[in-house]
C-alpha cells in the first residue's frame, strides 16, 4: 500500500483547498494511506478533512513567508514517517515541500501550479518571489508540475518552468452534488425574502483582487436600470455586510439594494443551482471551478477572458474581456432577454 502526503500553502477556504478536500472526500482507503500537512494553520477546510478521518498537522509557519524553522522540522517528519510520493499544492508548498523532501526522505514531489498569471498589483511580493525561486528550482526538485489549466502551463512555462515535466490535469466535477435542482429555486428566494420570479445573478468567490468583484458591481448598475427584477447573491469568504472595502462599492453602484451578500457558505451546490446565471467577473484565473459547478446545474454563464473560463463554457455562454464592466453588463443583458 501506498503512502502519500499531500502538502499545501494553507487550508482557509480556495479553490484549491477545496479541490483536496473533494479529492480527500474520495480517496480509496484501500490504496493506501493519505495525510495533510499545512504550512500554516488548519483552518475550516482542515477541520472538514479531519472529518474524513484523514490526518492532519500543521507547521504554523507565518503566512505567505516559509520559515528555515518549519522547513526543519517538515524535514524531520519526513525522516521520522517517509511517504511514497508527496503532492504538494501552490507555490509556497511546492517550495518548501520540495525542498523538505530533498533534505528529509527524498520522497518523488509532484508540484501542483493553480494560477494562471502572476501581478504585483494582485499578488504578494513574497508569492511572485516564491514562483520565481520555483521556476529555478523545477528542473532539480520535481519529479512532475501539475498544471490545472492550458493558461497556467503557458504563463508558468514563459516564467522559466521545467515544460518537460509539466503535465496538464484538468479540475473535475462531483456530478452528483452539482446538478439542477428545481426546488433550490424556490427555497433561496424564499431565504433571501425575494419574489419567486426574482432573476438571480451570482458570483461565487471568496473577496480577492484577482477575483473583481467591483466589476460585477459596476455592471450591475445598467442591468439594474433596464431590469427590474434583477437581483446579484454575492457569495464567498469575506463577502459579508461587514466588508467595509466592498460596502464602499455597493454604495457607489446605486443599485445596493439589488445585491444579496451570503459571505461563505457550506451548501455551494444549492446555492449555485438556484441561480439563472452565474457571472465570473475576475481579471485572473486558472481553471475556475464554479464555473464547470454552474454548468453542471444547468446555469449559463458569462465569464472573462481570463485562464480557461473561454474554453470551460465554449459556445454555451458569453465571454467578455476583464476589466469592462459595459461589457459585462451587455452580456448579462443580452443573456436575460434569451
Amino acid at each position: 500500500m501506498i503512502k502519500l502526503l499531500h502538502v499545501i500553502s494553507g487550508l482557509n477556504t480556495g479553490g484549491a483547498e477545496m479541490m483536496l478536500l473533494k479529492l480527500l472526500s474520495v480517496w480509496d482507503r484501500n490504496s493506501g494511506q493519505t495525510e495533510v500537512i499545512s504550512l500554516t494553520d488548519i483552518g475550516a477546510i482542515g477541520d472538514r478533512i479531519l472529518k474524513l478521518n484523514i490526518p492532519v498537522r500543521a507547521l504554523e509557519m507565518p503566512r505567505g513567508r516559509p520559515s528555515i524553522s518549519g522547513l526543519v522540522r517538515l524535514s524531520k517528519w519526513l525522516r521520522q514517517s517517509p511517504p511514497n510520493v508527496i503532492q504538494t499544492w501552490m507555490y509556497h508548498a511546492d517550495l518548501v515541500g520540495g525542498l523538505a523532501s530533498k533534505f528529509g526522505s527524498r520522497t518523488p514531489v509532484v508540484w501542483g501550479i493553480r494560477n494562471g498569471v502572476l501581478e504585483p498589483r494582485s499578488n504578494p511580493r513574497s508569492t511572485i518571489w516564491t514562483a520565481k525561486a520555483c521556476a529555478r528550482l523545477s528542473r532539480l526538485v520535481p519529479s512532475r508540475i501539475v498544471c490545472c489549466s492550458e493558461q497556467s502551463q503557458r504563463f508558468h512555462q514563459g516564467m522559466g518552468y521545467c515544460p518537460a515535466k509539466m503535465v496538464l490535469i484538468p479540475n473535475g466535477f462531483d456530478l452528483e452534488a452539482f446538478t439542477p435542482m428545481p426546488e433550490a429555486r424556490i427555497s433561496l428566494r424564499t431565504e433571501l425574502n425575494l419574489p419567486q420570479d426574482a432573476l438571480l445573478i451570482g458570483l461565487v468567490a471568496r473577496f480577492d483582487p484577482q477575483k473583481d468583484h467591483r466589476n460585477l458591481i459596476r455592471a450591475a448598475r445598467w442591468v439594474a436600470d433596464k431590469n427590474v427584477q434583477v437581483y446579484f447573491v454575492l457569495c464567498g469568504c469575506g463577502v459579508t455586510g461587514d466588508n467595509p472595502t466592498l460596502g464602499v462599492w455597493l454604495h457607489e453602484s446605486g443599485v445596493r439594494d439589488r445585491f444579496r451578500l451570503l459571505g461563505r457558505r457550506e451548501d455551494i451546490p444549492r446555492v449555485m443551482a438556484a441561480l439563472d446565471i452565474l457571472a465570473s467577473s475576475s481579471y485572473g484565473e486558472g481553471f475556475p471551478n464554479v464555473v464547470g459547478e454552474a454548468m453542471a446545474c444547468g446555469v449559463p454563464c458569462v465569464v472573462t477572458d481570463v485562464g480557461d473560463s473561454a474554453f470551460i463554457v465554449g459556445d454555451t455562454g458569453k465571454v467578455v474581456p476583464p476589466k469592462q464592466p459595459e461589457r459585462l453588463a451587455e452580456a448579462l443583458d443580452w443573456m436575460i432577454e434569451l
